[in-house]
């Protein structure tokens, strides 16, 4: 690289830096003073609703502790916390009361089999999910006015999967317009607030999931993600989520899809507090026929994976790694080097400059068209919209007037795009064949203030690489940062290798302690 390359490189991340000091003076001073979420009542409530789905589901099988005080207890919590949140389109549900009574009853009267329990390893534990994924009788809005009113007939296959497995649906949450934004916020609900700090994103598209996730709002929840639409909420808001290998997870019922769609980057997963409860959800969704080739239920050796990671992804659009997010890194680097004895070493992977460009292009061989979605089935005109934004008179928000504008600007090339993916994912296949893992970085920086992703947006790519390579990444939170806001990291691993993923996410969690919850703890 030549002298004026590093002077230029070094003017870039100081424009970036200043700039997002800029924003966040401005916006923490617009937003007013910092107030998180409140904590629990009582110690005793406070110590139930921050146990995690397995712990839960052990108790209520064992008869510790009743289903009906546990639906009872998070649906309370929603109830005292979402006027702060924002996250709730409907819920909690009334009925989730009785479906917990009625477990209890046959529990009592010992009703149910070894083999119920097998087939049910979430009985009796409530857990949420996105608005945009279909639950029967429920509101599905997708965050549109055109469709304040609609409700589904049916349930998305994750949902009815997930009642399968004996869990109780409570609420479905916020979503940004039929989920193309990184924040949550569209013109029927408004905006989702952090629950670490009011005045931060949660992220999206499943931002209302993560918000009540870590605030305790429910045992866990479902996901899905195109572009981080799992991992930048779970990043943002502290929690785990895991993105599947593409293809893992039926997505019937979610925005619309059929569960046919053949070629896709969009995946459904698992969200929760606690990493130890991702891979019982995951063996719950995977599809059947992929059982046995992402075989979930092998033992993972930790000290006989290899171990590599990457320290920027080199877009000059995407802020600079910050210091206490490179700490992370070095953290994480250091601990496998002591449980291995070797090297976490650096990957070179060709084209992730690219990688904003790369997604940009695959979004548009997706078989959802993103303008008749906001439309809710008609054609929408991006210079029309924003006129009538500009003055107030706009059913949507900027962030979907962004979208619309998108669609019309000059396309990425094909041939390029293609080529660039190709060269990615087969660099990356061979470096980790089936005992690899990479550490890649969530965001080069912690959550910002709202309306901040309007103005510097592209962080999402170091999330979105891992759609476009259809590889399996889970997000591990990993502490606070000095104001108060959540760290964490990707791990990632060859397609059908989610199991790698979820071992080391469990590992980091013991390691380093996983969810810190965003209240302050009674003792």
């Amino acid at each position: 690289m030549s002298f004026w390359s590093h002077v230029l490189d070094a003017l870039l991340a100081l424009v970036h830096i200043l700039s997002d000091r800029l924003l966040e003076f401005t916006l923490g001073w617009y937003l007013g003073p910092f107030k998180r979420v409140p904590g629990p009542p009582s110690l005793e409530q406070q110590v139930l609703l921050s146990k995690s789905a397995v712990e839960l589901a052990q108790l209520i099988r064992e008869r510790k502790t009743r289903s009906y005080d546990i639906v009872k207890a998070y649906c309370e919590r929603i109830e005292s916390v979402n006027r702060d949140l924002n996250a709730v389109v409907d819920g909690p549900f009334p009925e989730a009361l009785d479906q917990a009574r009625e477990i209890d009853r046959k529990l009592s009267k010992k009703e149910y089999s070894d083999e119920d329990f097998r087939r049910q390893p979430f009985l009796g534990v409530p857990f949420s999910t996105k608005d945009s994924t279909a639950v029967a009788g429920k509101l599905h809005t997708l965050g549109l006015l055109s469709r304040k009113s609609e409700r589904s007939a049916t349930d998305a296959e994750c949902v009815r999967l997930m009642k399968e497995s004996g869990a109780i649906i409570i609420a479905t949450s916020n979503v940004p317009e039929v989920n193309k934004w990184i924040e949550t916020r569209n013109m029927l609900i408004g905006g989702t607030n952090n629950p670490y700090d009011l005045r931060r994103s949660v992220g999206g598209s499943s931002g209302g999931e993560a918000a009540l996730i870590a605030a305790c709002c429910t045992g866990f929840g479902l996901g899905t993600d195109i572009g981080g639409s799992i991992r930048i909420p779970a990043f943002n808001c502290g929690v785990f989520g895991h993105k599947p290998t593409a293809g893992a997870v039926n997505m019937a019922g979610c925005t619309f899809r059929t569960g046919k769609e053949k070629e896709t980057m969009v995946c459904a997963g698992p969200m929760s507090r606690f990493g130890r409860d991702l891979l019982p959800m995951m063996q719950v969704l995977v599809e059947p026929s992929l059982k046995s080739k992402l075989k979930l239920d092998e033992q993972v050796d930790l000290k006989r994976l290899r171990y590599f990671y990457v320290a920027s992804n080199g877009m000059a659009q995407c802020n600079p790694v910050n210091r206490e997010t490179e700490r992370v890194m070095y953290k994480v680097r250091k601990h496998f080097e002591s449980v291995t004895g070797k090297e976490v070493r650096h990957a070179n992977i060709p084209n992730t400059k690219l990688t904003g460009k790369m997604w940009r292009y695959w979004m548009t061989q997706e078989p959802a068209n993103f303008n008749l979605l906001l439309g809710n089935g008609a054609e929408l005109n991006p210079f029309v919209e924003l006129f009538k934004k500009i003055l107030g008179q706009s059913d949507y928000s900027m962030a979907a007037i962004y979208g619309l504008i998108d669609s019309v600007l000059p396309k990425e090339s094909e041939r390029l795009m293609r080529e660039a993916t190709t060269k990615c994912k087969r660099v990356l296949e061979e470096l980790l064949g089936d005992d690899g893992v990479l550490f890649y970085h969530s965001s080069p920086r912690t959550a910002p203030f709202h309306f901040y992703p309007l103005v510097k947006f592209n962080d999402f790519a170091y999330f979105s690489l891992f759609n476009v390579l259809r590889l399996p990444a889970t997000q591990v939170p990993m502490g606070l940062d000095s104001k108060g806001v959540p760290l964490g990291i990707q791990v990632v691993a060859n397609a059908n290798n989610d199991r790698l993923c979820l071992a080391v996410a469990e590992e980091l969690e013991r390691t380093f302690g996983g969810w810190v919850p965003p209240f302050p703890l009674k003792h």
